[in-house]
Order: structure tokens, then sequence, then C-alpha cells
């Protein structure tokens, strides 16, 4: 049996008129229409194509089938009497004289209905995603995905880059996330780790000489789903570059992503170069995000001093009040309380408002409680009548954060002060080098720990001695946003073992600490290690942006759902116990809840 076709389904057009041709894929829908008379639409990869059933002899063949059952068939192109022009192949059909099945679907009934998958429960796409993978619409995001993968490899290339893979099983690291560990056989007792990210091995390639690296690299982090991020693997496009500073690896970047954004983009405008730079402290003021969507125009206002001596017990003393103003602003109530509880749920801070009348008094809300700061309200906020105030209050950064969640919705559902069709990049620059931990109460990495501190060893030692606050210290690190998503984190590197031992003296780590978690890295260092820079954007994160999704499932051609299991293969599943003995591991069940 040949399985070899002269066209595919989306070729053949009115020239191919009295052709004999050969075409297989799946049979998509069979529509009768009387006594052995028929349409069959076949579908494959590159679109469909109507065939047309006459006999007796090809009704017997195609009558018994199942939809999705796959089946090649040979016949002449004709022209359509009733032509589809919403169909590539819609001017012609095939009479067939020869139908082959190929795969013979076996159940009468599918899960759901291929052409509306999405429509159907997301467990259930997940255990078929063969059937939904055979979706058009879903498949689009796949040829998305593999158009922009190829485009951002040419373009690293054509900047300069050299593609070098890096290991998959390596040592466990401490970067941030649970590591995915893999036992080794031929070392009992010993683990192997699934990369977090190529972070270390990037930078020994630097300090071995290579000038520019990149890859499209696979990282493993045992972590909990989100809309924007997928549990247990993802993919980056990661890059180094050796001699280099921040700037230079801007410059990189904002050449690279742009042209990209716009060819594939459901929306053709993309930020240009150089891309807008904000300081993370301006930021969560501004905006109350450190990745703020700068296709909304609204912005986040300090009222803290202006509430001061209210009887309103969130604007008690000690707390932040923010406030977020939308001009001629008519939402409904229901909307407003729909508003007020989104904001709650997603940041555990609740929100409040009021509103200012035509004749310019505050209503509704929690009005009553700033009769006495009305004038000094409505000039330092700049209000008119019409306008809507949104207000968040509480500690420093849950103030802040509740704000910029209510800016947020508020743009998306106040008309006018979102261009959603844009792609809007921003550079957050200048983080915290250090936080205090919330567990822990002292002092803590704020991001990468191998970030460059601004000021180098001098403002290292200055904190030392007490006459720089840790927390006023600031680091070369900075992200890459686009539409209120973080594509990326980066830094220039900490290439220097004196400075990085400091930088470990504050968080109550030594020189033997840093020795022994990164013995390859300090090591290596100590031979003399180039200045170096780098950043690793999302690919995951960047399809979703460009096919205009809401979830990063979307574009994955086999994802996890949100619990990290593959409900399709079984995965986690159980092993044999012989495999667990060769490994010697045993498995020990889990207290009772």
């Amino acid at each position: 049996m040949t399985q070899s076709r002269t066209h595919t389904c989306s070729e053949l057009r009115l020239e191919n008129a009295g052709e004999r041709v050969r075409i297989a894929g799946w049979m998509e829908n069979v529509r009768e229409v009387g006594q052995n008379f028929a349409f069959v639409v076949v579908r494959d990869f590159y679109g469909t194509t109507q065939v047309v059933i006459e006999t007796e002899e090809m009704m017997n063949i195609v009558k018994p089938l199942n939809k999705e059952s796959t089946i090649a068939v040979e016949g002449v192109v004709r022209e359509r009497a009733s032509k589809n022009p919403k169909q590539a192949t819609g001017d012609i059909e095939i009479v067939p004289d020869k139908i082959e099945v190929l795969g013979r679907c076996r159940y009468n009934e599918l899960p759901f209905e291929v052409n509306r998958s999405r429509e159907a429960d997301e467990a259930l796409r997940l255990k078929y995603r063969y059937l939904d993978l055979r979706n058009p619409a879903v498949k689009e995001n796949i040829l998305l995905r593999c158009s922009v993968v190829a485009a951002l490899r040419q373009a690293m290339m054509d900047h300069g880059f050299l593609e070098i893979t890096t290991p998959i099983l390596t040592a466990s690291s401490p970067e941030g996330a649970r590591d995915y560990l893999v036992p080794a056989r031929k070392h009992p007792g010993r683990f192997y780790a699934l990369p977090q990210a190529p972070q270390q091995f990037k930078q020994l390639l630097m300090t071995a000489g290579f000038d520019r690296y990149f890859q499209i690299a696979p990282c493993f982090r045992d972590e909990d789903a989100r809309g924007d991020r997928s549990p247990g693997e993802f993919y980056q496009l990661d890059m180094e570059m050796a001699f280099a500073n921040q700037d230079d690896v801007f410059a990189v970047l904002e050449d690279v992503l742009p042209p990209i954004f716009a060819k594939y983009g459901r929306y053709d405008i993309a930020s240009e170069a150089p891309f807008r730079r904000i300081s993370f402290h301006d930021a969560m003021e501004t905006y109350g995000s450190d990745k703020p969507d700068l296709r909304i125009d609204l912005v986040v206002q300090d009222m803290t001093a202006l509430v001061q001596g209210s009887e309103f017990a969130p604007f008690a003393a000690g707390n932040t009040v923010k406030a977020v103003v939308v001009e001629n602003c008519a939402l409904a109530r229901k909307a407003i309380d729909k508003l007020c509880a989104d904001v709650e749920v997603q940041t555990g801070s609740k929100p409040y408002w009021f509103r200012v009348d035509e004749q310019g008094s505050f209503v509704g809300g929690i009005s009553k409680f700033l009769v006495d700061c009305h004038d000094a309200i409505t000039e330092a906020l700049g209000l008119k009548p019409g306008c809507f105030v949104g207000v968040t209050a509480g500690k420093k950064t849950a103030a802040q954060k509740a704000a910029g969640v209510l800016r947020r919705l508020l743009g998306a559902a106040a008309p006018g002060h979102m261009d959603v069709e844009r792609y809007e990049f921003c550079w957050i620059v200048d983080f915290p080098m250090y936080e205090i931990g919330e567990e822990s109460g002292e002092l803590e990495f704020c991001h990468n720990p191998f970030s460059m501190p601004n000021g180098g060893l001098e403002i290292l030692e200055k904190a030392e001695r007490g006459e720089v606050d840790p927390l006023e210290i600031y680091a070369y690190q900075y992200d890459l946003v686009c539409n209120g998503v973080e594509l990326s984190s980066g830094a220039v590197r900490n290439h220097d073992p004196e400075i990085m031992v400091k930088a470990f003296e504050l968080v109550r780590l030594g020189e033997a600490d840093v020795k022994a978690k990164f013995p390859a890295m300090y090591n290596a260092f100590c031979y003399g290690a180039p200045p170096h820079a780098g950043i690793a954007p999302g690919v995951d994160r960047m399809v979703m942006l460009l096919a205009g999704e809401d979830s990063i499932r979307e574009i994955i051609p086999f994802p996890m759902n949100k619990n990290a299991q593959d409900v399709m293969m079984g995965a986690p599943g159980a092993v044999e116990q012989r495999q667990l003995d060769e490994l010697h591991i045993a498995v020990v069940a889990a207290d009772a809840e």
C-alpha cells in the first residue's frame, strides 16, 4: 500500500480540473444527501478538500467509517457547482474512484468535536491532546511557535551569537525554585538535578573565552502553575555576552525583538528602540507593579499625607494610602463591586473607592470619611467632576501591589484608558540587591545573588561598616516587560571573587560557603573572568503574547495541567520495584493528613 500524495488538501485549484490526483488525510465530516450520494471533507496538516461520493462502491467504503478515520482518495478534480469562497480549495472537488482506509477510527463518539475542541473541558483536551492538535485553530499556535523560534535563532546568529547546548544532567544548585532530582544509579545516594536554567554554564562559557552565547534552552523547575507559567519545564532564549554591560544587552534585544513581535504578533505595532527604562522604585510608586502594562494610561498616586487624621481605620498612622484616578468613569455599582472583589482575591488586600459628582463633591464608597480633607485631595489628585477614585491602604508594599492590580483592572474596564492593540516594552532597572526575608526577618538576596552591585566592592564594604544601609544598595539587575508580562530577568554578573564573597558575607555566608555551593564558578573566576552580562527571555511567554492567548498551555504542544501532571501519558506515574532497587531508593508513604 502506498501512502504517497500528489497534492495536499490545501493545494488544488480550478486550474487542476481534469487532473487525476491522490490526497490523504482525516475524514473530518460526511454529509449524506441521498442514496449513494454524499459530501466528504478530508483534512490534512495543510487544509481541507471536498470529496463527492457518487457511486455505491465508494459509499460502501465511506459509510461504515467513523469521523477522524485516515483515508487516501484517488480521483479526478472537477469544478464545483456550488463554490465555497471561505475555503482555499472551495472552487473544486474530487470525484473518487478509489478510497483506501489508512487508519480506522474505532470510536463512534469522539471526546469532543475536533474543530470545536477549544470549547471542551481543559482536562479532556489535555488527555486527548493529539486530537486537540488536529484543530486548525490549536495547530496555528504551534506553527507560530515554530516560526518565532526559528526567527529568534536566526536573529541571534545574525548578531554574532553561537548556539551552544549545555548539560541537562547537572548538580543541584540553590537558584530559587525546587529542583527536579535524578538518582544516579552508579553513585548510590547521590543525585543529578535538571537545570533550573543554564546560568552557571553560560557564565563558565564566558570565562572559557566564548564571546557571545545563546540557546533555546529547556529549563526545569518544580513549581506551581500560573496562567503565564507552565509547571515542570519551559524554554527560554538564553544569552550571555562577554566584555559587556547592561546597555550592550539592551541593545541586542531591542534590535531582535520588535521586528519579530511586529511580524508574528496579533498586533503589528511594537515598541521601537530604545525601550523605556523605569527604576524598580519608580515602577512600584507609579504603577504599583514591577511589570507594568504601559498600554494603560492610568498611574498610581500617593495620598498618605492627605488623609492623616482620618477616622477611617485602614488610613491609620503607619499605613500607606494609594489612589488610582479615572476621569469620566461611569462604571456601574455592580462592576465596581466585582472589580474590588477581584483585587481582593488577587492581592489579599481590600480596595476602597469614591466618586466625584457634578458639583465636585465626593460621593459613594468611603466618601463620608474624606469630608475634612476634600479640598486637599481634590487639588493634589487633580480631581474633576466624573472622576472615579480607587483607593488601597496598608503596609507600603501591600498598598502598592493592590493599587497596581486596581490600575490594571480599571484600565481594562474603563473605556479609553488602554491601547490594547500594540506591544509595549520597557526595562525595569535598579533592583535592590538585598531585602528583609518575610520568613527569616534577616537580610537576604532580593534576586540573583551573582549580580554586580552598583558601587562594586566599595559599596559593600561601606555596608559592612554600617556607613550604608544594605537595603539601599542597588544591583545591575533588569527585567524585560511587555504588556504587563515579565518576559525575562537578567543582570550584569558579579565576576570578581572578592566582590562575590563580600556580597555573600552580608547575608551571613562566608568564602567557604560560596566555594561549597558554587565550586566550579568560583574557581573559574579565580582564573581571570571577563566582565559579562546576559538575560533569558521566556519563549513560551513570548509566543503567548504574540498569539494573544491568556494561558501559556495554549502554545505548548504537550503541556502539563495545573497540578504538573501529564494526563495523556500518565506522568508522574509509579515505577516497578526493580527500578527503585537499582537506584537504591525506598519510597516512604506520606503521612496521612
